[in-house]
């Protein structure tokens, strides 16, 4: 049975990755989130503005883990950005990290080291846009 087929809106995520340096490469670096909390034993928090976590990265069940098996966990992480200017950001550091990306002028899509698809985009990008790319 597929999930819902109507998005949700949810307010943070929390990821089992391989390692927390590469998912600080990745989100940190690449992405931009700003890290909040790495106090916890093989876990990292991050976010955008100051909030106390948007992601959070862990290695509980995971270390050493390589990529997801494409039906296990999130398969896509959407954020939202006020303006182009801040995917412009985007794209210098992923560039600057050396991570792949694709960005069709209102969305900016990479794919983390464990498979899951993270797709920054400006606002009023519609419902049906993300499920197409999904």
């Amino acid at each position: 049975d597929a999930g819902p087929s109507i998005a949700g809106r949810v307010g943070h995520v929390h990821l089992q990755v391989g390692d927390i340096e590469t998912a600080k490469r990745f989100y940190v670096d690449g992405i931009g989130f700003e890290p909040t909390l790495s106090e916890y034993q093989g876990a990292l928090f991050a976010s955008a503005g100051g909030y106390h976590h948007h992601v959070a990265m862990n290695t509980w069940n995971s270390a050493g883990a390589g990529p997801r098996a494409a039906a296990l966990g999130l398969g896509n992480v959407e954020v939202t950005v006020p303006e182009r200017d801040d995917l412009d950001a985007l794209i210098a550091r992923l560039r600057s990290t050396g991570v792949q990306y694709a960005d069709n002028g209102r969305t900016v899509t990479a794919t983390d080291p464990w498979g899951t698809l993270v797709t920054v985009s400006l606002p009023g990008t519609t419902v049906e846009e993300h499920l197409e790319r999904a």
